[in-house]
């Protein structure tokens, strides 16, 4: 059985630990309540440029755009959404392994555009991607910054024809202790199903510019909207894995505190038994 002295310095160090992942959980409590607030946002501006879209379906250069041309996959092109950082529980490792089984079932072509370190990272060891170009997920403002930059590549790689589809891989908040990996397609645009658009209208600007300007700003919302979701999924996952990784610090120094008073106890015993013996010893001399 190890020494008073062995069992109280593991004492000590697991409560310097428990120390720094209680602070760990705090800074990311107080992250996650300014990453819900400004995942709000974007929601009612999405939703009404959605409603636009739908609105202008029924004009005959919404399906003449080249952003909504459906045609056959040869060519993927993905946009993956992780986290700079880790001790966020599984975060990261959910979305690579998302992306993994997203390119082993592609068999073709694939072509990624990285948002956070976790995920450049794992494009460095990966095989049969090729990456397009990395962001930081926490560097800056996530429009001008991230979204804006990316929607470029993607919406130039579609048009001239270098990939076929584009998805997007990002982790949906649902609540504090609720987050879930999605894919959804971003391009082609997708108009939802049961849409009842408006018939011919006059418009201004002209109908061509209306749609592409609709389009492209819904594409900006999206993700835009799925960046700031990402950030909120990514605190939430570490607020809950230092939580728990506090509460196991706190049962592992109950458990070597009572070891250590059974030590400190049978000491004590062994040393009244060696004085008994020795008195009893004198006693008889």
């Amino acid at each position: 059985m190890p020494s008073r002295q062995i069992i109280g310095r593991r004492i000590r160090s697991v409560r310097n630990t428990r120390q720094i992942t209680k602070a760990m959980q705090m800074v990311a409590a107080s992250k996650l309540r300014r990453a819900q607030e400004a995942a709000l946002g974007p929601q009612a501006y999405t939703a009404a440029a959605r409603e636009l879209l739908v609105n202008l379906s029924g004009q005959p250069v919404v399906k003449r755009h080249p952003l909504l041309q459906v045609r056959k996959v040869q060519r993927r092109l993905a946009i993956v959404i992780a986290g700079d950082r880790g001790l966020a529980g599984g975060y990261n490792s959910n979305v690579i392994r998302v992306l993994g089984r997203a390119v082993r079932e592609a068999g073709g072509e694939y072509r990624v555009i990285a948002i956070g370190r976790r995920a450049a990272a794992a494009l460095a060891r990966a095989r049969d991607v090729h990456e397009v170009a990395s962001f930081e997920i926490e560097a800056g403002n996530a429009v001008t910054g991230i979204a804006a930059p990316a929607l470029e590549q993607i919406v130039r790689q579609f048009t001239d024809g270098e990939v076929d589809q584009v998805d997007l891989i990002t982790t949906e908040f649902i609540s504090t202790v609720s987050q879930k990996v999605i894919t959804r397609r971003l391009l082609p645009v997708e108009i939802p199903t049961g849409a009842r658009p408006h018939g011919d209208a006059e418009m201004e600007p002209e109908a061509e510019e209306l749609v592409d300007e609709a389009i492209r700003r819904i594409l900006t919302a999206e993700l835009t909207q799925a960046i700031l979701e990402a950030r909120a999924s990514e605190q939430a996952a570490r607020m809950l894995a230092m939580m728990n990784a506090t509460d196991n610090a706190d049962d592992i120094i109950s458990d070597l505190t009572l070891v250590y008073n059974n030590v400190r106890q049978s000491g004590i015993t062994q040393q009244i038994s060696e004085i008994s013996a020795g008195a009893e010893a004198m006693a008889q001399t």
